[in-house]
């Protein structure tokens, strides 16, 4: 891995691919740190140290300011991060089913590609609009800091502006960084090395790590080695799932096209284990997120029978009706994701198509019947893998202690899923590349 590593650098062009990725992620981390015009950093970063000494640290937010490496609470330029791009392309992703028009696009090829990537981009742009005003209404009430910071006010009305037009410019502020972020990751996936959009999401989860970990040792010595194993048997596993998937074969007959024959090679289609990545866990975080937010909106104080019941099992993220919920949500969303992203029949259509059929499995509807089959029985256990990984820290709450060291847990859920896959993916773009510029031949001299 170190001579590939090296051997990247010593390629010229791909050096520069490499460069350029990292000077990208460079300015996305600096931007996560410019607060917005009219935010009081002072007055922000009080209040985050007051959420972090407290015992708040199992709240709502959690999630979204993991994906904006920590600029979510201090109301940065990026305070947004990836989300709304995430949210927008699941959106989009979904719609595909059920329009007919989004369907057809997707079947156009590249042009029908870019037509939805547009249409992604401008939805994008209009969730930022509706989450940056959430986030600033939220954090002028407090309750983006859990209510520690009522004293301190984030957004001081004596600027000499209407409270109003400071407010709105946040929220332009906001949007715009938004779309920079996608250029960022738009530029990075054309001049640079990996996905753009996940290679930014991998930067952010990972400049938490260290002050994640820091936090874990200061606690306790102990804690932080617990933390250390199960970082490294988690990855072990993520990686060994990540990597794990079943090879259905298939022969493709030979064609007499004019005076060429064609065909008459063997190949095979890759279903993974986890063919549903890291989304039934972004699906399943983004239900939770809504009745916790609405009893935020409620008040702690409430009497509703409903706010009570939220706040006893689902707030409390240690809870064993959360635990399960969470689970079980996780591995229905699975099955869900798998069944609209991979049609067994459309892919059998395609075979028959180009003449190819799996040994001893008829063509058509057949092949449909058994693909489905496969499909169902290997994603049993990568939804159980799924719930598994993301359970994790609200497993092992006991051994690191209190619902802080539940926040600050680095290698659990989301995160870990994320860096792992976008990792793995990365270097296999890297070595690919490498084969690409190395490729030595029969011949040598």
């Amino acid at each position: 891995m170190l001579s590939a590593f090296f051997s990247a650098f010593k390629t010229p062009d791909l050096r520069k691919k490499i460069i350029f990725t990292l000077a990208i992620v460079a300015i996305y981390r600096l931007g996560a740190t410019l607060p917005s015009p009219g935010v009081s950093y002072g007055n922000v970063q009080r209040c985050i140290d007051r959420v972090q000494d407290s015992d708040a640290g199992g709240d709502v937010f959690t999630l979204l300011n993991l994906f904006s490496g920590g600029a979510l609470l201090q109301l940065s330029v990026f305070a947004l991060g990836i989300m709304p791009y995430i949210t927008a392309s699941i959106i989009l992703q979904l719609l595909t089913v059920v329009i007919p028009r989004l369907e057809a696009l997707k079947k156009e090829g590249q042009s029908g590609q870019a037509k939805i990537t547009q249409y992604t981009r401008y939805l994008t742009l209009g969730l930022a609009v509706l989450q940056a005003s959430a986030f600033v209404a939220l954090a002028r009430s407090g309750q983006l800091f859990n209510n520690q910071c009522d004293d301190v006010p984030i957004i001081p009305e004596d600027t000499g502006l209407s409270i109003w037009v400071t407010v709105g410019l946040i929220v332009v502020t906001m949007t715009a960084g938004t779309g920079v972020i996608m250029w960022f990751g738009e530029l990075i996936t054309d001049r640079g090395v990996g996905n753009g959009m996940s290679v930014l999401i991998f930067s952010s989860i990972a400049a938490r790590l260290p002050y994640e970990g820091y936090q874990i040792y200061q606690n306790s010595k102990t804690s932080f080695f617990v933390a250390l194993g199960i970082g490294v048997l988690v990855i072990t596993g993520v990686v060994f799932i990540e990597q794990a998937q079943r090879r259905v074969p298939v022969q493709y007959a030979k064609r007499m096209i004019g005076r060429r024959m064609y065909g008459g090679t063997s190949t095979y289609i890759p279903l993974k284990v986890n063919q549903a990545g890291v989304i039934p866990v972004i699906f399943a975080s983004s239900l939770l997120y809504l009745p916790q937010l609405g009893v935020q909106l409620a008040g702690e104080n409430s009497t509703n029978p409903v706010v009570v019941f939220v706040q006893r099992y689902l707030v409390d993220q240690s809870d064993p009706v959360h635990i399960v919920t969470y689970f079980l949500m996780i591995v229905f969303f699975t099955y869900f994701y798998v069944g609209i992203t991979f049609n067994p029949t459309e892919v059998a259509d395609n075979m028959r198509k180009y003449g190819g059929f799996v040994h001893g499995i008829r063509p058509g509807k057949p092949t449909a019947e058994y693909l489905d089959f496969i499909l169902s029985r290997i994603t049993l256990p990568g939804a159980l893998y799924l719930g598994i990984i993301s359970v994790l820290p609200n497993l092992f709450i006991g051994l690191i202690g209190g619902q802080q060291a539940l926040q600050n847990f680095p290698f659990g859920g989301t995160a870990v899923l994320i860096m792992v896959g976008v990792g793995l993916e990365t270097v296999k773009q890297i070595e690919s590349q490498l084969m690409q510029r190395n490729y030595e031949g029969f011949l040598r001299k």
